[in-house]
């Protein structure tokens, strides 16, 4: 191996500073680690927030439309917080210590989460079983606890992912190709943890206790730092590079300061550092120049009054790769919307698809089985579908398509979308088939209606083929196309189509609950699921999913992927082939 192929040439570095070595550091040898933490965190979140919707509605003795918004909404803001976590990662801190950071808070949420359960005083008084009564004391504390675990989630949450990516060396091949699979079995590690949570947690939950059923996930997050810690000799580690929303602003600024200008008619006289591979933002690579939004390439047109001032000023002239990472994000953002709906789908899981569950039969012989823990369905569709989409259909899907990943990252989104249209239509089948049993056999004032709770299974086995496709195609096409410098942000971004998911559902029972109770109606989502109409519902969320695919189609026709040039060599390098 020559001299110059033993580094890294994505601009990464190891513990100590110096240029990462490609055979002491990274690749699959520094994952087992990445991976363990992100296998217990998500233990740890998916422990809590399964069965925090009957939580609320059993120990706080909240209704049922409160419940299901505060469940949503704590959820949004479990999946905003990545903002804030990625901007000090790819600005100041670096993932690493945005993680190592963020997991400490974590710990000291899940820790106070236990004590709010488990010590009087604190935890709710219970007359019997699931019939309890809380202070506002109590609750606060509870809430307190509940919104740390949702500040400590979001700033590991983006950084892990590409924490893991930066593993690998986009310059080379080989490795290239093995960061795709790291997405698949990231996604896979994901749902052991949440396997784990969706039944063991789960039924100590409902069948030893609160404190105990948050103690153990406590444990698991602990867990997850030590796991991230022990690799930190073998890790790459990527560079801050200073401010992105400055760059950005940066970009906005000069452009409309020069708005009156004519643009070069040869690009190439566009302001840009000399001819080396890395630009002037720190640890990033140049980005190639394109023709869309022409615009902002005004911010980079050079005149000479900014060569008369001796230094650059940032605010007045821009370089080609800052103006790029300007148009990447904004390229980003109307496949991000497309996002938004599948998220309302999926957080059904732990909402509407828990409610339906309370009134069916939840009994397997004498054993009863938790509402919430249906949900290892989904868990164990993921698990089944990652092998089997990494192994088997990507190479047989490359015979047809001559992609190098059987499906580019768009065409496997858009998949997914289609997918999730059917848990939808199943889950309003299910809940009209229960509706009808309730009506022939006058099962009004009843919650353990004699349909099995199995009959469930399907929609949640179709949402967990859709993630497969859509929520993995989105965590890999957000990082290739994010600038070097702004993965983090835009892992953020990513994840913020699950927080608007969760207050889109929280929006949606809202308006539903005001339509619907006119007039003295029990409306759709009533406290007696006997009397509501719930497939309504899941009906118009089948109908929202489908006009958003057909709007993902037409953005996903005009994106063009971006170009990259590596370090070392002069030519663009595709990040994927349309």
């Amino acid at each position: 191996m020559a001299e110059e192929d033993i580094y890294t040439k994505d601009g990464t570095v190891d513990y100590r500073n110096k240029p990462a070595n490609k055979k002491k550091t990274g690749t699959w040898k520094a994952c087992p680690y990445i991976l363990g933490n992100e296998c217990s965190e998500r233990l740890a979140y998916y422990g809590m927030s399964t069965n925090l919707v009957l939580y609320f509605k059993n120990q706080l003795n909240q209704h049922n439309t409160t419940a299901s918004k505060n469940q949503s909404n704590w959820s949004g803001t479990c999946y905003v917080m990545p903002l804030l976590g990625a901007f000090l990662a790819d600005s100041y801190l670096g993932r690493y210590w945005t993680i190592a950071i963020f997991s400490i808070i974590y710990v000291c949420g899940m820790t106070l989460l236990t004590i709010s359960a488990s010590v009087p005083g604190l935890k709710p008084t219970c007359y019997e079983k699931d019939k309890c009564h809380a202070t506002d004391g109590q609750t606060s504390v509870f809430f307190i606890a509940l919104y740390l675990v949702a500040l400590g989630t979001g700033g590991i949450k983006p950084c892990v992912s590409s924490y893991g990516a930066d593993q690998f060396d986009d310059a080379d091949p080989i490795e290239r190709n093995h960061k795709n699979s790291f997405f698949n079995w990231f996604y896979f590690s994901i749902n052991v943890g949440a396997l784990v949570a969706s039944s063991l947690i789960v039924w100590i939950q409902q069948d030893i206790g609160w404190g105990w059923g948050f103690g153990v996930p406590a444990v698991a997050m602990a867990l997850a730092v030590v796991s991230f810690f022990s690799g930190t000799r073998l890790y790459r580690y990527q560079k801050p590079g200073g401010s992105p929303l400055t760059r950005i602003c940066q970009v906005v600024v000069a452009s409309f300061r020069k708005y009156r200008l004519a643009l070069p008619a040869e690009k190439s006289l566009l302001h840009e550092t000399a001819d080396e591979a890395e630009s002037a933002i720190k640890g990033s690579r140049k980005l190639a120049h394109t023709n869309e939004l022409s615009f902002f390439d005004k911010a980079a047109v050079k005149l000479e009054s900014d060569e008369n001032r001796g230094s650059i000023n940032n605010w007045r002239l821009c370089t080609v790769t800052q103006v790029e990472e300007l148009k990447s994000v904004i390229k980003l953002l109307p496949i991000w919307a497309t996002g938004i709906i599948f998220s309302t789908v999926y957080n059904q899981m732990s909402n509407m698809f828990v409610l339906q569950a309370t009134y069916m039969d939840t009994h397997l012989g004498k054993f009863r089985i938790p509402e919430a823990s249906l949900s290892v369905f989904d868990t164990m569709a993921v698990i089944l579908w990652v092998p089997i989409y990494d192994r088997l259909l990507i190479p047989f899907v490359r015979k047809f398509t001559g992609h190098k990943n059987g499906l580019t990252q768009l065409q496997r989104m858009g998949t997914g979308l289609v997918i999730s249209v059917f848990a939808m239509v199943s889950a309003a089948i299910v809940e009209v088939v229960r509706l009808g049993i309730v009506r022939r056999h006058n099962y009004y004032n009843t919650t353990n209606v004699p349909m099995s709770v199995f009959w469930q299974i399907p929609q949640y086995m179709i949402v967990g083929c859709a993630e497969v496709f859509t929520f993995i195609g989105q965590l890999e096409f957000f990082y290739d196309q994010a600038p070097d410098s702004m993965r983090s942000l835009c892992a953020a971004l990513s994840l913020t189509t699950t927080a608007l998911g969760s207050y889109v559902s929280s929006f949606l029972v809202t308006i539903v609950t005001d339509i619907s109770t006119r007039n003295g109606k029990p409306g759709w989502i009533a406290d007696n699921q006997n009397r509501g109409k719930l497939h309504y519902f899941f009906l118009l969320l089948a109908i929202l999913s489908v006009l958003n695919f057909f709007a993902f189609l037409a953005v996903a026709k005009r994106y063009k992927y971006k170009k990259a040039i590596n370090k070392d060599s002069v030519a663009m390098v595709p990040v994927d082939d349309k």
